[in-house]
């Protein structure tokens, strides 16, 4: 900016600067006189300023003629709009597969759903878990949905679920699990639910039978 209105304002203060005290009389030059030495500096600066101007390397911050800033409006509204359509995406497959302990029983008795419980083993033991379920601890779930059927099986004990099966994670109050559940989505798993409540609810429904 300041090497613009160099190059704007260096031609007309050489036009309209008067003569200053020790300025060369017409038709004598003085090259150490003080008015020889403004104008000179002068001329120097409208010179210069546009080769500068064309050279000189962007400051941070500043606009490129031609290249959107990637902190303007337009895209910032792009990215905010992909990120809601992405949390929208999971929000919606995460609301509308929710599962009560009824619906789940039913599920287990039908054997149409691999059940995979998502808490750590040592609470499991501690605990309880839902007789035919699996564990996958929520930390490796992201791991064990992409291992080979041998692995999956050597090391959970069962059989690997495929995208096209229903899987219903739980955990113990239905957190984890939802966690659990979007993962599985992004790893294009379809037909996949959250058991509301989980293991807190299944048992509290046991104990009342």
């Amino acid at each position: 900016m300041a090497l613009r209105r160099c190059a704007a304002l260096a031609p007309r203060l050489l036009r309209n600067s008067p003569a200053l005290p020790g300025a060369p009389v017409p038709g004598r030059t003085s090259a150490s006189s003080p008015g020889a030495t403004t104008r000179m500096a002068l001329r120097r600066c409208a010179a210069l300023a546009p080769r500068l101007l064309r050279n000189s390397p962007a400051l941070p911050g500043a606009p490129v003629p031609g290249r959107t800033s990637a902190s303007s409006p337009v895209i910032t509204d792009r990215r905010c709009k992909a990120a809601e359509m992405q949390h929208c995406r999971f929000s919606a497959a995460s609301s509308s597969a929710g599962v009560n302990y009824e619906q789940l029983k039913r599920l287990l008795a039908g054997r149409k759903a691999v059940v995979i419980d998502v808490r750590e083993p040592s609470e499991l033991m501690e605990y309880g878990h839902i007789p035919g379920s699996i564990n996958v601890p929520l930390g490796q779930v992201n791991t064990a949905l992409q291992l080979a059927q041998e692995e999956f099986h050597e090391k959970y004990g069962a059989v690997m679920p495929q995208q096209t099966d229903n899987i219903v994670f739980t955990c113990r109050s239905g957190v984890r699990s939802l966690k659990a559940l979007d993962t599985a989505v992004s790893l294009g798993y379809k037909d996949v639910q959250n058991y509301l409540g989980g293991w807190l609810d299944w048992e509290k429904n046991e104990q009342q039978k």
